[in-house]
């Protein structure tokens, strides 16, 4: 989220200011007015903490010295270089300053580095040093400098990391926030490069099984519809010029062209209209709510959803679990993180409402939010009889990544032999459709030689 400074004026006449988070300009003028009317003073000004260039110069060198930094306004950036005894050349606001999209691979390589390096003892600001230096993308390297800088100047690690959750994504940014402030920073950050590596693998195997044969079948069903809607009534209708009885696959095969070809707008339509309000719809917060209540239902991808969706919750609810009272935000965490909307807001509105309010036990209020496996819940109650819910939660999660990756090969392997299949029966249809026209036989004797030179002329085209 952008950071944005609040201004002004108390009821005394005293300069009021503030520092807040919002996503864009017009939501963080909106809690500035809210605060405003709440805390009884006037707002004069809202400014966002934008990039700034600047070329400086120090007393005896001659070569000018370039850099950026982030303020409120012009003037911070001159008061702040020539309190440190620079002379400043010039300082403009950068004319681009969006934030641009950080790869989730960099993502995970950073967070992976880091566990590593932590487990090797490394002092926490050596370790982010040596990744500012060493980052590639230039929108995270910003966000990791400015996340050392606002440590070092001993601010909430939780709120400097959450400020950052455009760029690192809302789980890790928690998790990273959680982690600097907690006792066991090197098993956070291990758990979340471990979820973050588990995501990013489900991701290339679901593209995998959904997409190219998305694609192909998207693919050969143009190809059919150029071959039926042009190609074959181009030839097919010579036959009909002359007089020539069609045989049945080749009239019905006619008739679809005619079909197509009479309604092509239509048809395309009736496809393009419903798919770009779908499309629309799932990127809507019900719409997404909706999707993610509905998509466990499909078969063979739809149990392997679930089942992830289960697996991260675990994997969370083990890296921050104590065993303490605190849990209920440990449960919403890992809800938030599940990455399924339907989960976390069964998990968030029935299941916690049950353990806080009517001190329901864990495996009670999970088995009454609908989200959790019988295996699961099973589980739950064992870990909760014996005191190991931590542990039965990671050995939880360890399972179903194990069942979940074996099925997930089976699941690419069963989709790709359907759509094999599939392509087989579309070309022996297709072959049959042009291999019938060898039967077409004329009227007349002497329409012989008609056939025979139509025929021949289908076949070359074929």
């Amino acid at each position: 989220m952008a950071e944005f400074r609040i201004e002004g004026l108390s009821l005394s006449g005293k300069a009021v200011q503030g520092v807040i988070n919002a996503d864009n300009m017009k939501r963080a003028k909106e809690r500035a007015q809210e605060m405003a009317r709440d805390r009884k003073f006037k707002l004069t000004a809202v400014r966002a903490r934008s990039g700034f260039l600047y070329r400086v110069k120090k007393e005896g060198e001659k070569k000018p010295i370039d850099g950026e930094q982030k303020a409120f306004s012009k003037e911070e950036v001159v008061d702040a270089l020539t309190k440190m005894g620079y002379k400043v050349v010039y300082v403009r606001k950068k004319l681009f300053d969006s934030i641009g999209k950080v790869p989730q691979t960099e993502v995970v390589s950073y967070v992976r580095v880091s566990a590593d390096l932590i487990k090797q003892k490394l002092p926490f600001n050596e370790m982010m040093a040596l990744l500012i230096n060493d980052v590639q993308n230039k929108t995270l390297r910003e966000c990791l400098r400015d996340i050392n800088q606002e440590l070092k100047q001993g601010k909430d690690s939780e709120k400097t990391f959450i400020k950052h959750e455009k760029e690192l994504g809302k789980f890790a940014a928690h998790m990273l926030g959680l982690a600097s402030k907690s006792g066991n920073m090197a098993d956070i950050y291990e758990s979340t490069a471990k979820f973050l590596e588990r995501t990013a693998e489900f991701k290339k195997n679901l593209k995998s099984a959904l997409i190219m044969p998305v694609v192909t079948l998207i693919i050969l069903f143009i190809a059919v519809m150029y071959y039926v809607a042009y190609i074959f009534p181009t030839t097919a209708k010579l036959f009909t010029k002359f007089k020539i009885d069609l045989p049945p696959m080749t009239k019905a095969t006619l008739k679809l062209s005619d079909f197509i070809t009479g309604n092509i707008l239509w048809l395309v339509l009736a496809v393009v209209i419903p798919l770009v309000v779908f499309l629309r719809f799932i990127t809507t917060e019900k719409g997404r709510f909706m999707l993610d209540k509905n998509i466990w239902k499909l078969p063979v991808m739809g149990n392997l959803l679930h089942k992830t969706s289960i697996e991260i919750f675990c994997r969370v609810f083990y890296s921050l679990y104590s065993g303490s009272g605190e849990n209920i935000e440990v449960i919403r965490l890992a809800a938030e993180a599940c990455g399924n909307k339907y989960m976390e807001y069964q998990i968030k509105n029935v299941a916690l409402p049950l353990m806080v309010e009517k001190g329901m036990g864990i495996t009670e209020a999970f088995e009454a939010s609908g989200v959790f496996t019988k295996t699961a819940i099973s589980r739950f109650h064992s870990g909760a009889e014996t005191g190991t819910v931590k542990n039965t939660a990671m050995q939880l999660a360890d399972y179903y990544e194990k069942e979940t990756g074996y099925r997930m090969k089976n699941a690419i392997d069963m989709i790709q032999l359907a759509i094999s299949m599939i392509i087989m029966i579309v070309l022996t249809a297709l072959t049959l459709v042009s291999s019938e026209t060898a039967t077409i036989k004329p009227k007349t004797p002497g329409g012989g030689w008609i056939v025979f030179h139509l025929q021949t002329f289908i076949h070359s085209m074929l």
